[in-house]
């Protein structure tokens, strides 16, 4: 069997690869752009997870290979280390240790000398989590409990403030994640995070989604009252469907101040059934927190008007081609993903095991929220206008 030949990158090729990635295109984007497989751009993001390694550089304060040379020289031509040392504005225990650690004065080579310090300084340096037992126990508790490492960063960030030992960046949380080198946290952990992913994806990676249907008399967007908008007042809803197979689909509904997410089984998605649906959860709220509803143009909710007649809450439509415009919605949507994956039937869970994963959502701190929880905000709605 003929190998296959092993294709190499040169370090500007390496940098422009991770330049596109970061701009979010895909691997076999980057591949062509090379005339190479997708597989041979793996190969170089996969290391290191995905995450782009920090370019490396020299301390300021190290020798250079210029000084190194200075050394050598003043070693050939007899001279002390003070007197080298001086020369070089250096300290002589600075001189006296590289000379030791490089061969001694009869062996020491200025561009050896030079290689070997820059390989050494590839040792792995232990991060926060490896130095901390309890920070890392706490950080895969969380992770157990589908929180993002934003999440964790951030409530640890508020639970911790004058702790330094208790606290660690999401990124450190990422990297020990996708970097397995690293051997902190397991990868079995990857399991809980809400893209299941082997390397960590650019945050300008596009998600696409076609717009839908067509709804007669739909009063749109652009009327909602400004109040919406800014989420100043709480009562304001998103909505849509989430779909799984065999023609499943759940409800999912989000407070647009507060983030809480309700979840609602539903048979399937004629509009009878998900505007009953939408009924019985508006009366289980209090009236002063069930204002407005935002949809997409899905013809789900085709029956609009039945659902304002029993509710007496105004429905807006966003413009075709615009689930961003329900960007709060769409956003409470890909972490249910996380909960209820796509190709799951939908069907199998019941209103019980819903509510329960809307409980854990709605217990999750949010970072728009400065990392309170949405049931605690919509526990301060609710007294608010008890």
């Amino acid at each position: 069997m003929k190998q296959r030949k092993r294709i190499y990158y040169s370090a500007e090729q390496r940098s422009e690869i991770w330049d596109r990635w970061r701009r979010g295109e895909s691997m076999s984007s980057i591949g062509r752009r090379f005339d190479r497989e997708s597989s041979s751009v793996f190969s170089v993001l996969s290391p290191s997870g995905g995450i782009r390694p920090p370019e490396r550089r020299r301390a300021a304060r190290a020798l250079s290979l210029t000084e190194r040379e200075e050394v050598s020289r003043g070693l050939v031509a007899g001279r002390s280390l003070r007197a080298i040392a001086a020369q070089l504005g250096r300290s002589p225990s600075t001189i006296s240790r590289e000379v030791g650690r490089n061969g001694g004065r009869d062996r020491y080579r200025a561009t050896v000398s030079d290689q070997a310090a820059w390989e050494r300084a590839l040792r792995p340096k232990p991060c926060k989590l490896a130095c901390y037992l309890a920070l890392r126990r706490t950080v895969s508790a969380k992770l157990r409990r589908k929180w993002s490492p934003e999440q964790i960063a951030g409530w640890l960030g508020r639970r911790f403030a004058d702790q330094e030992q208790h606290r660690v960046s999401h990124e450190t949380i990422y990297k020990s994640l996708y970097i397995q080198a690293r051997g902190v946290l397991k990868k079995e952990l990857l399991e809980h995070l809400r893209a299941k992913r082997t390397i960590r994806r650019s945050r300008h990676a596009s998600l696409k989604r076609d717009g839908l249907g067509q709804i007669r008399d739909a009063v749109p967007i652009s009327e909602r009252p400004p109040c919406v908008e800014d989420r100043a007042v709480p009562g304001h809803w998103e909505g849509d469907l989430i779909s799984g197979a065999r023609g499943s689909h759940v409800v999912t509904l989000v407070e647009r101040q507060s983030r809480y997410v309700i979840l609602a089984k539903v048979a399937n998605k004629q509009t009878a059934t998900v505007v009953s649906a939408l009924i019985g959860q508006a009366r289980k709220l209090p009236g002063d927190l069930c204002r407005s509803l935002t949809w997409d143009r899905g013809k789900e909710l085709a029956d609009h008007r039945r659902f304002t007649l029993a509710t007496d809450v105004e429905v807006y439509f966003c413009d075709p081609h615009s689930p961003w415009q329900r960007g709060t919605n769409e956003n409470t949507n890909r972490l249910l993903r996380q909960y209820l994956p796509h190709g799951i039937d939908l069907s199998t869970f019941s209103q019980a095991q819903l509510s329960n994963i809307a409980r854990q959502l709605n217990e999750r701190p949010r970072k728009t929220l400065n990392y309170e929880t949405p049931a605690e905000m919509f526990a301060k709605a609710v007294a608010f206008t008890g």
